[in-house]
């Protein structure tokens, strides 16, 4: 996570108040808020790729994709934070009548950066698992063709590494499967080294 404001510890009910009425996003973990940077083009793409395939494969059933505005809160750790996809098939469960804050995403992808990998892969990580909804969490790769697919099994999560030209990113709690060459369309990678 990027720095916190310099603030004093807010409430849950202080944060939701000054975040639906700001012009910038901001997360909100432990008592302080962080406020969140922009992304790069290739993070914008790989991110509106993945959120246009899901979308497209999930017409006419009973499920939603959301990209980056649709705040999640994990009830049982009080974060709120905004993922970068965030899918579910079922009805929603939303926190208020403002309807701008998920309880129960099914799949969370997060689309990793220098400045936020490790948090994706730890902190957060930490957070979301504490979704009871939560069945899949998608790490993907910026700077090559790699995705770290997170499924739920009992009480345990197991990884999978996607990569190469014709792999493909199956998630099961969706019924979806995406091609990684949809979802890094026009994201110039560097060169693979021999």
């Amino acid at each position: 996570m990027p720095p916190p404001l310099a603030q004093p510890l807010a409430t849950p009910a202080e944060y939701l108040a000054a975040e639906r009425r700001s012009r910038e996003k901001s997360e909100y973990v432990n008592g302080r808020i962080y406020a969140m940077a922009g992304a790069t083009r290739a993070h914008n793409l790989i991110a509106g790729n993945l959120f246009a395939e899901l979308r497209a494969q999930l017409r006419g059933r009973p499920c939603e994709a959301y990209v980056n505005d649709m705040r999640v809160k994990v009830q049982r750790t009080g974060m709120y934070i905004y993922p970068d996809v965030a899918a579910l098939c079922g009805e929603p469960l939303l926190e208020d009548e403002n309807l701008d804050t998920l309880l129960n995403p099914g799949v969370i992808v997060e689309v990793l950066s220098r400045s936020t990998e490790s948090c994706d892969r730890g902190e957060k990580f930490a957070h979301y698992r504490r979704l009871d909804s939560l069945q899949e969490y998608v790490l993907v790769a910026q700077e090559t063709a790699r995705i770290e697919h997170f499924r739920r099994v009992g009480d345990h999560w197991v990884l999978t590494e996607i990569s190469g030209p014709d792999a493909e990113l199956s998630l099961v709690s969706l019924g979806c499967v995406v091609k990684l060459a949809d979802v890094y369309d026009r994201v110039e990678l560097p060169p693979v080294e021999a």
